[in-house]
C-alpha cells in the first residue's frame, strides 16, 4: 500500500513513521528545505513535546472540540508519546506544570530521533516539493458492513476516493492513502501557509475560520508601552464579555509595547478570540482578600505618614507601575500618605485587585503559536482521522480545527492524531 504524508512538522512525521512500522510504503512531502522547522522553535527552541498528565488533564486543557480528541488522545496518551521518544533513545526530564523536554534543552535532538527513524524505516522523504492539488475519483457508495448493520446506522458510503497528490511541478505522487498535516497558518516565516485548507476546500473538505490562537493581546490603553517587558508573576486574570466570564486564570504575564502577553495571557487569548468588547482585569495580590490588603494599605500609610504615597507604594509594586496604578486610581504620587483619604486608599485598593484594560484586539498570526480552526471535525471519522467523504484521505496535527492551552498539549494533539492517522492504512 502507497501512502503520502503531505507536511513534515510533528504530525506528518508520526504518521508517516506510524505508516511505515505496518509496513506501507510511505513519501513524506516537505515544500520547506528541511523537516520539523516550527518544531524546532517550539518551547523556545526546547520543544515542550508533551505534558506527563492524565488523558482527563489533557481533555480538560483542549478548547476547541474536545470531544472530537478522545479516541485520539486515549489511543496514543502522554505515557506512550513518552515511551516512543525514549525508544528511539531521546532522554527525556519532565519539568514543572509537567512539562515534558528533551533532557538537553535541544529541539533538534527531536527532529533527529524522528528523521532517523523514518530512514531507518525506509521512508522516502521529499524535501523542497509542493503539494497542489489532492487527486480524486468518484466512487460509488459502500456496501453497509456488519458493524453498520447491528447497529442500524446506514453507511452513506465515500463521494470520491483519493488516488494521487498533484505537485507544483505538474508531477504526480499515486496513493492508495493521503495523510494532510500541513499545519496550520501561525509563523509564516517557518513555511506555515493555507495551502493545505485551500487543497481540502478544493476537494471538498470545509474548513472553518482561521484565527490566531495562543497569541498576543492588544489593548486600547496606551500606558502599556511604558511597562514592556516587565514580567508578572503569581497574578490573575479575568477576561469579561459584558457580564459573561469568558476566562479566568492564575500564572506569569508580562507587558507588551502593544498591550499584554506571557503565558496566562496567551491561555487567555484562546478563549476570547470569538468575542467583541473584552474588559481584562488583573489581580495584582490574588493571594490577599480586599480585607487583608485594605489592612495591609492602612499599615504601610500610617508607618511611613510624612512620606510620599509613590514612595509607600514601593512596597506593593514594581517601580514602573507605581504612577499608573495611581493615574487610574486618581490619586496624585506626591500626595503624602497621611493626606490620603479613605476613599483615595478605596480606590487604589480595587485598582491593586482589579487593574483594567480594554482589548482591542489579538497580535497577527505572525505572533502567534498555533491557528485556531481548521479542517471541521464534522468531516473527520475522530478513531481514524480519515475523512467522512472521501475515501483514504486522512488528516493530523494542526490543519485541524482543534487546539489546546500552553504547556505541552498542542504538540500532544500532533502526536496523538499523526498516530491515528497513521494507524489505520
Amino acid at each position: 500500500m502507497k501512502v503520502v504524508v503531505i507536511g513534515g512538522g510533528p504530525a506528518g512525521m508520526m504518521a508517516a513513521i506510524t505508516a511505515a512500522r505496518k509496513g506501507a510504503d510511505v513519501t513524506l512531502l516537505e515544500h520547506n528545505e528541511k523537516l520539523g522547522k516550527k518544531l524546532f522553535i517550539t518551547g523556545k527552541g526546547r520543544c515542550n513535546l508533551t505534558n506527563a498528565s492524565s488523558c482527563q488533564e489533557h481533555y480538560s486543557n483542549a478548547v476547541s472540540n474536545p470531544k472530537f480528541l478522545y479516541s485520539a488522545l486515549s489511543g496514543f496518551d502522554a505515557d506512550a508519546v513518552c515511551s516512543f521518544f525514549n525508544e528511539l533513545g531521546l532522554r527525556l526530564k519532565t519539568e514543572r506544570g509537567q512539562r515534558v523536554f528533551p533532557q538537553s534543552d535541544h529541539s533538534s535532538d527531536v527532529i533527529k530521533a524522528l528523521e532517523y527513524e523514518l530512514k531507518r524505516l525506509g521512508v522516502r522523504i521529499r524535501l523542497n516539493t509542493e503539494a497542489a492539488e489532492l487527486i480524486t475519483r468518484d466512487t460509488e457508495p459502500s456496501c453497509e458492513t456488519n458493524e453498520e448493520r447491528k447497529s442500524g446506522k446506514k453507511n452513506k458510503g465515500f463521494e470520491k476516493r483519493i488516488i494521487g497528490v498533484r505537485l507544483g511541478d505538474k508531477s504526480i505522487e499515486d496513493a492508495d492513502r493521503v495523510i494532510l498535516a500541513t499545519g496550520g497558518v501561525s509563523y509564516p516565516l517557518t513555511g506555515a501557509d493555507a495551502s493545505g485548507f485551500r487543497m481540502a476546500e478544493k476537494a471538498g473538505i470545509k474548513v472553518t475560520d482561521l484565527r490566531p490562537g495562543l497569541v498576543p493581546l492588544i489593548t486600547e490603553e496606551n500606558w502599556v508601552k511604558d511597562l514592556a517587558g516587565l514580567s508578572l508573576k503569581n497574578v490573575s486574570v479575568t477576561a469579561l464579555c459584558g457580564k459573561k466570564k469568558l476566562y479566568e486564570g492564575f500564572g506569569e504575564m508580562l507587558f507588551t509595547h502593544r498591550g499584554v502577553s506571557g503565558p496566562l495571557i496567551l491561555s487567555a487569548s484562546s478563549y476570547i478570540t470569538d468575542f467583541d468588547k473584552i474588559d481584562l482585569f488583573i489581580d495584582l495580590k490574588p493571594a490577599l482578600s480586599d480585607e487583608v490588603l485594605d489592612k495591609r494599605l492602612i499599615r504601610e500609610i500610617e508607618e511611613a505618614k510624612n512620606k510620599q504615597i509613590k514612595t509607600v507604594m514601593a512596597s506593593l509594586l514594581p517601580q514602573s507601575m507605581i504612577q499608573i496604578v495611581l493615574g487610574i486610581s486618581k490619586v496624585s504620587g506626591d500626595k503624602k500618605a497621611c493626606d490620603i483619604t479613605k476613599e483615595e486608599r478605596r480606590r487604589i485598593l480595587a485598582t491593586l485587585k482589579k487593574l483594567p484594560l480594554k482589548i482591542a484586539g489579538t497580535e497577527g498570526f505572525d505572533q502567534a503559536i498555533i491557528t485556531r480552526g481548521g479542517i471541521s471535525v464534522k468531516e473527520i471519522d475522530p478513531k481514524t482521522m480519515g475523512s467522512k467523504k472521501i475515501q483514504g484521505l486522512y488528516f493530523a496535527g494542526e490543519c485541524i480545527d482543534v487546539d489546546s492551552l500552553t504547556g505541552g498539549f498542542n504538540l500532544q494533539i500532533a502526536w496523538s492524531t499523526g498516530y491515528a492517522a497513521g494507524s489505520l492504512i
